[in-house]
């Protein structure tokens, strides 16, 4: 016997069409719509493997140090003559991965939605309270979508650590600086800033 319904007519799932209990990833797709419709406020968020991650907020000396990274290199690439534009803005990696990164390379600064990908040549993530992730998953995730150098800047340990060559999951060279020694991208010719502010 029929219920009246016919789900490809009304868009309604029957309990036999209905996916198995268990936890799904979100999809990029499904990340913006969300945020598109007001559901997390002004609350900073990311997608990171398919998880919402609700991002603690902006303290000082993270903010600090963010804003004189993105100065720094704003700088240095306008007197390089260079495309790439230093933001912080949301980038879309893959299906499940949408990060907020404190500061991004990009040949696309302009335009709407996330950041391209394609447009991506560094991306720097400064750790007050997270480097236990952005040395673990964020790298890994950064490796996986070919980010070509990912630097983290550990606020509590006064180092930067460097990260290039990706393949598969991981980066295949590491390096670190102290503060106060100069930072040289190792993908970006002329690229070197100098940590002495941190």
């Amino acid at each position: 016997m029929s219920s009246g319904y016919d789900k490809e007519e009304d868009g309604v799932m029957s309990v036999q069409d209905r996916p198995p209990p268990g936890k799904y990833k979100l999809t990029v797709a499904d990340f913006l719509m969300l945020d598109e419709t007001g559901v997390f406020g002004t609350t900073r968020t990311e997608l990171l493997d398919g998880d919402i991650i609700i991002m603690n907020s902006e303290y000082r000396p993270h903010a600090r140090i963010a804003e004189e990274v993105r100065y720094l290199m704003r700088r240095r690439l306008e007197e390089l003559g260079s495309d790439l534009r230093p933001l912080s803005a949301s980038t879309a990696l893959s299906e499940h991965d949408v990060p907020l990164p404190d500061v991004v390379l990009t040949r696309e600064a302009r335009g709407e939605g996330t950041i391209p990908l394609a447009s991506v040549q560094l991306v720097v993530e400064v750790s007050s309270t997270t480097l236990h992730r952005d040395t673990g998953l964020k790298a890994t995730m950064y490796a996986r979508a070919g980010v070509p150098e990912y630097w983290v800047v550990d606020v509590s340990g006064q180092v930067v650590r460097q990260f290039w060559s990706p393949q598969g999951d991981r980066y295949l060279v590491s390096a670190e600086a102290t503060f106060g020694a100069d930072i040289v991208a190792t993908t970006i010719p002329g690229l070197t800033i100098s940590t002495s502010a941190f």
